[in-house]
């Protein structure tokens, strides 16, 4: 028999409850910025208009996934009918062919009803937007760099698998293995609000394969996860606080890469902020690329100042995550990966180290932040 207490069908309008989907209040809400954005004057106030914009698309990207959880619904509560008629009018049995639809169908609309309850908790102002990221390993030669690599592969996985496009921007290979540095971009809705759990430092202990007597070795990479900007955000750059480089590309790349200075590198004086990219042949898209990687770190500085002004007058001070080692990835003496900010534990270390991070994800997400929400509360 099918039967899922858990979770019911209804394919009627739900009443206002504040929960994951309040559509009425969505509604009324879109309704009130919409005539907002409409009044003569609206850009007279460009940050406030860029804000009402945000808003706008955030609630637009909300309404949409309760029309496809709705849609799912009814299709399951379709297929149950078809079971039931197809049964004598008894319950659906789980052999029938209409009932196993209807399973699925609402496996799908309770999967589809867990993202929307974890981008609930992406409640930043900026978790929507994609995101930039950095990897950089700490001391230790080709094992630390080995290290960053495996954490690069790792993240590219994890964006595969869910869909969202990536693009290098720079890469320095390492000295004989692994990589010195690496710069990405993640394209897709809250790939920043997700990405940003992983912020820190991450700790790596094996037998390290760059040792003849095979001991064991701890290495050190450093991940850095900056928004990805979009031209709704203004960052204002004074073009006599830049300094811009050219050079040749290093590594592989083909006949053209390497042999003109294609490479762009930017330094922003006031701050010493260094970004480079070296991924395109085209010199114009590297500047492009680099550009956009500077304002986004140029913003997350500012942002970070904001926070650290805020904290002063916090009771309750945190520490910033920057700089401090949030997961450790154990591959002997025991395999496990464990977040030593949640604590979840993983035993399948190929599967996390393939790009399988979202119980660590969501249990910072549904975990760190509820905690953050209810000391507000109380």
């Amino acid at each position: 028999m099918i039967c899922d207490k858990s979770f019911r069908i209804s394919t009627s309008e739900p009443k206002s409850s504040g929960g994951v989907f309040d559509v009425p209040s969505l509604t009324a809400r879109q309704q009130q910025l919409l005539e907002q954005s409409s009044k003569p004057g609206f850009w007279d106030q460009k940050e406030a208009a860029q804000a009402v914009l945000r808003e706008q698309d955030q609630i637009r990207e909300r309404l949409v996934g309760f029309d496809r959880l709705k849609k799912r619904l009814e299709e399951a509560h379709l297929f149950l009918e078809m079971a039931a008629e197809e049964s004598g009018g008894d319950e659906a049995r789980e052999d029938n062919e209409a009932a196993r639809e209807a399973a699925a169908t609402l496996n799908s609309a309770r999967e589809e009803l867990q993202r929307r309850e974890l981008e609930v908790m992406l409640s930043g102002e900026f978790d929507h937007l994609g995101a930039i990221v950095s990897i950089h390993p700490g001391a230790g030669g080709m094992e630390a760099q080995d290290w960053a690599e495996m954490l690069l592969r790792l993240y590219l996985r994890w964006a595969e698998r869910h869909g969202y496009k990536t693009e290098i921007a720079d890469l320095q290979p390492g000295d004989g293995a692994g990589l010195k540095n690496a710069t990405f971009e993640v394209d897709g809705e809250y790939a920043y609000g997700y990405l940003r759990a992983e912020a820190g430092i991450h700790r790596l202990v094996r037998i390290s394969p760059y040792d003849a007597n095979a001991r064991r070795h701890t290495s050190f990479a450093s991940v850095f996860v900056f928004p990805a900007i979009d031209d709704k955000i203004e960052v204002t750059i004074n073009p006599a606080d830049l300094r811009v480089d050219t050079f040749r590309a290093s590594g592989a790349g083909g006949q053209h890469v390497n042999k003109t200075d294609s490479a762009v590198r930017m330094t922003h004086i006031p701050t010493g902020i260094v970004v480079s990219c070296q991924n395109e042949r085209s010199q114009h898209k590297n500047r492009a690329m680099a550009m956009k990687i500077l304002r986004a770190r140029l913003f997350e500085l500012e942002e970070r100042k904001k926070r650290e002004e805020l904290e002063k007058f916090s009771k309750d001070k945190k520490d910033i995550a920057w700089g401090s080692q949030i997961r450790s990835y154990v591959l002997q003496p025991y395999r496990m990966v464990k977040d030593h900010r949640t604590g979840v534990e993983i035993g399948n270390t190929d599967a996390v180290l393939d790009g399988a991070i979202d119980p660590f994800i969501e249990a910072y997400l549904m975990g760190v932040r509820k905690g953050d929400a209810d000391s507000m509360a109380s």
